[in-house]
């Protein structure tokens, strides 16, 4: 049986890396976003919705890029009602649309932060996901056994650093928990799910190095070198996907580096990166 994944925000980071590694278990992936070949997003990025579903085909799976902008609610439908004419079901729907960074200032009180950038992330970090969710639930519910999961920045209480960053990370760790809740009832989870430090493509440029050569990106940021590849959290995503008992985390916040352990996995370079170990004993 095929199984069929929604990767909303697919164009790069933990997006490309869930999508990626779903394919690699066999999966068809609809991966959506802004940037295309035809144009890119307000980001100004150069990754693609198409890259990353070339390589979900070339990992073993199938891609599907299907442009979206998951702020209007008719593409979303329109998207959804594409994947149940297209593949009949929908097993996992991962929410990592997220756009913000331009929009987040650190450092500055809330009320300093600029207004309309906050509010804008939030419509675009917090009301997506749920927009996207409130479209997909129903093929969830009629497909059966099928997850939600809700990427967002950290598992514990602590601060953020920025107020309006902080809110929307917060919100959808406990939107994963209420939907948790209302789909309980018919057999789909939810779960928040973060990943570690992260090396995402943005952060690769910003500290002037290449997946190849991470490692010297050690000596700007000592950090770093407790950093995970954007398919170790995507390895994560897989496992939670094939488990059969994965109600038993539903409502969670879970996270990369837990996973890791529970699952067995490791990141594409054999090492098991652990986040939460590093920022306590080092940042926190």
């Amino acid at each position: 049986m095929d199984r069929i994944a929604l990767v909303a925000g697919g164009t790069r980071g933990a997006g490309r890396g869930i999508a990626t590694e779903l394919g690699a278990a066999g999966w068809t992936v609809y991966v959506t976003g802004r940037s295309t070949r035809a144009g890119r997003s307000a980001m100004n990025r150069p990754e693609t919705i198409e890259e990353t579903a070339e390589r979900v085909g070339a990992a073993g799976g199938r891609g599907v890029p299907v442009r979206v902008d998951h702020a209007d609610p008719d593409q979303v439908r329109a998207l959804v009602a594409r994947i149940e004419a297209e593949a009949g079901r929908l097993d996992l729907l991962v929410n990592d649309i997220w756009g913000g960074d331009p929009l987040t200032r650190w450092g500055v009180p809330f009320w300093e932060h600029a207004l309309g950038d906050g509010l804008a992330l939030l419509r675009q970090a917090v009301e997506t996901h749920l927009i996207t969710s409130h479209a997909a639930a129903p093929l969830l519910i009629r497909t059966g056994g099928g997850l939600v999961v809700e990427m967002t920045d950290g598992v514990e209480d602590a601060y953020r650093g920025s107020f309006f960053y902080d809110l929307a990370k917060a919100t959808v760790i406990r939107a994963a928990r209420g939907m948790a809740e209302d789909l309980r009832p018919h057999g789909v989870a939810a779960v928040a799910l973060t990943p570690g430090f992260l090396r995402s493509e943005a952060v690769l440029d910003h500290l002037g190095v290449t997946e190849a050569t991470w490692e010297d990106g050690i000596a700007r940021d000592r950090h770093f070198a407790a950093s995970e590849t954007p398919r170790f959290v995507g390895r994560a995503v897989a496992a939670l996907a094939g488990d059969p008992d994965v109600a038993r985390f539903s409502g969670a916040a879970l996270s990369s580096w837990a996973l890791a352990r529970e699952y067995g996995f490791t990141d594409v370079d054999g090492r098991r990166p652990d986040w939460g170990a590093h920022h306590a004993a080092h940042v926190a």
